[in-house]
């Protein structure tokens, strides 16, 4: 029998060579054996995550050295985080187009909880991992997908306007100059133009409610020549299909262009449910997509063109069908 080996196998090689690839995206060379140190302490068993908790993990002999080494990386470090993602992107997105070709976009946003207020971004708002409102970061993603695996190409840290507007605690936390505030569409739609100028393959967008009750979010979606299937909420109103509001009136002589269109006792929008209502049942389809572990996923599908209702929507040119 032949002798055991005793190096590095061969997923082992994988993830050294991985975790090489980010560690140049890092920059400087200080910060690479600090990176490959913190990833590894990410994956590695254990409920904190902290550089603490981790360096204890990693370094048992040396604690504390483990850990001055971890927190100028975390802290202080200024590398780039676009950087690094993208080189994740590099040498994973051709991996995963191998068994399928890229399908989706997927927008979401994900909560952190937090305790305290000095964390970068910190504060009582909608935590996706709790349910409910609670002190947390909140951080703006965009992935692809295929229709067997998925893959986060963009991830921003969303910035509270109380933060933004807090010149002392921006100082403290270091944020940078440039960085104000921005809605959570607002991040989403530059990270999808960011993907569209990098040339990543195309995908149909997906977002819930949050972001596709935005106008402007989805408008900005089109106008990047990207098809999209997003959440609206249910009061949403639409005008019927085959409706939209009259014209404006025509110029007048002495005055100005009407900036408004008229109202019509005749043509008024509807809310997304009382649309569902008037359709009834029979209108829906049932899709299966993929089964669960309760069984299939599905659910009924009713598709028709319709005109979106804004506060906006009173101007002089009407938004598009959707």
């Amino acid at each position: 029998m032949p002798p055991r080996s005793s190096g590095p196998g061969p997923q082992q090689e994988r993830l050294a060579a991985y975790l090489d690839g980010l560690a140049r995206a890092a920059g400087h060379a200080d910060r690479h054996e600090p990176l490959k140190d913190y990833c590894k302490g990410l994956l590695l068993p254990g409920e904190r995550m902290s550089i603490k908790a981790m360096a204890a993990r990693l370094h048992p002999g040396r604690v504390q050295a483990a850990r001055q080494s971890l927190h100028p990386l975390v802290a202080k470090a200024p590398w780039s985080n676009e950087a690094v993602v993208a080189e994740v992107r590099r040498r994973v997105l051709s991996v995963i187009e191998q068994r399928g070709a890229i399908v989706a976009w997927i927008v979401d946003d994900t909560g952190i909880p937090k305790k305290g207020r000095h964390s970068v971004g910190v504060a009582r708002q909608s935590c996706g991992q709790l349910g409910k409102q609670d002190n947390c970061q909140v951080a703006v993603s965009l992935s692809v997908a295929t229709r067997k695996a998925s893959l986060p190409i963009g991830w921003r840290l969303y910035l509270p306007e109380e933060w933004a507007r807090d010149d002392v605690r921006r100082c403290q936390a270091g944020v940078p100059e440039e960085i104000g505030f921005e809605t959570r569409p607002e991040i989403a739609l530059g990270l999808i133009r960011r993907a569209v100028e990098e040339d990543v393959p195309a995908g149909v967008v997906l977002a819930d409610a949050a972001y596709g009750s935005d106008t402007k979010f989805r408008e900005g979606v089109a106008g990047l020549g990207l098809a999209d299937v997003v959440g609206v909420p249910a009061s949403l109103s639409v005008w019927r299909p085959g409706e939209a509001p009259l014209p404006p009136r025509p110029r007048q002589a002495a005055g100005r262009p009407p900036k408004l269109l008229p109202r019509s006792a005749e043509r008024k929008p509807v809310p997304v449910r009382e649309l569902v209502r008037e359709a009834g049942e029979k209108a829906f389809r049932t899709v299966r997509w993929r089964e669960g572990g309760r069984g299939w996923l599905q659910s009924g599908f009713w598709a028709v063109p319709v005109r979106p209702v804004h506060r906006d929507s009173w101007r002089s040119e009407p938004h598009a069908d959707h």
